[in-house]
């Protein structure tokens, strides 16, 4: 199975943490459960204080959909308040390769 990733890089907003962020995503992870087409989601720091929150979808209509009702149907979830907007790098890429662990 081919996988889409939905990229989006951040900062915090001011006075935020990572931590604040991730809190702030309850009603967004059960929104992405509900979306056709999802697979898994994780959110990183990098050692700099960005979050890179990865959201996986079975294909790229499936992300664009997921993506857009988090900006539409999901507009007033509290997450919005815990991003810096200008800092926001968003992009849909499709996976190239995939090598799974040990089983």
């Amino acid at each position: 199975m081919t996988e889409t990733l939905e990229v989006t890089t951040l900062r915090p907003a001011d006075g935020l943490t990572s931590a604040d962020f991730v809190k702030a995503n309850d009603d967004i992870n059960e929104y992405l459960k509900r979306r056709p087409g999802f697979l898994w989601r994780r959110i990183v720091e990098t050692a700099d204080g960005r979050i890179i929150d990865i959201v996986a979808y079975d294909s790229p209509e499936h992300a664009r959909s997921g993506a857009a009702g988090i900006t539409g149907e999901m507009s007033g979830s509290p997450v919005h308040d815990t991003i810096d907007h200008s800092s926001v790098d968003w992009q849909i890429t499709t996976v190239l390769q995939h090598v799974p662990g040990p089983a």
